[in-house]
């Protein structure tokens, strides 16, 4: 593989994140999927946790009760994308596959919960019934692994380094 200079590794970064992004809509579509039919089978309401976080982050202070559909979209696209363009990076330097999908799906629950919890919106998962922790992780890895697979198959490990594949 040929060395690359930093500033034209920079930017070859960028077009892997663009696709990532497409590769995370794509992700937030299918697991927006499989919420409406987790949810036609098990009548689990809609929860407006990520709008009242979005909107908590813009400076105002929705209540518990409201139900703000259109920023909840807003959230769960957003990050869906900006996730989704890590993603694209990843695919492009070499973290792929099971591996990366397993990653991916972390970080994806750990990006909500940091910001739902640093907000105040949400509570800790520990504290949530079971079964909601499960479904939770399912959609987040749903999205996760839809997104990998797109990612890896539109972007080529071109970035992928040989340095430091030992410890010293």
């Amino acid at each position: 593989m040929v060395e690359i200079d930093r500033v034209s590794r920079a930017r070859a970064l960028l077009p892997a994140a663009g696709r990532g992004v497409l590769a995370g809509l794509l992700g937030v579509a299918v697991m927006t999927t499989a919420e409406k039919v987790e949810q036609a089978v098990t009548h689990r309401p809609n929860s407006y946790v990520p709008a009242r976080t979005l909107l908590t982050l813009l400076g105002r202070h929705p209540a518990d009760v409201d139900q703000p559909t259109l920023w909840n979209h807003a959230m769960h696209w957003g990050t869906g994308a900006v996730l989704g363009a890590l993603r694209g990076v990843w695919a492009a330097v070499g973290i792929r596959g099971l591996e990366a999908h397993v990653a991916h799906t972390v970080v994806r629950l750990s990006t909500d919960q940091t910001l739902e919890n640093a907000t105040g919106v949400g509570a800790p998962p520990a504290t949530w019934p079971r079964d909601e922790r499960a479904v939770d992780v399912l959609h987040k890895a749903i999205y996760s692994v839809t997104t990998g697979l797109v990612a890896d198959r539109m972007i080529e490990p071109s970035l992928r380094s040989r340095r430091g594949t030992v410890s010293h």
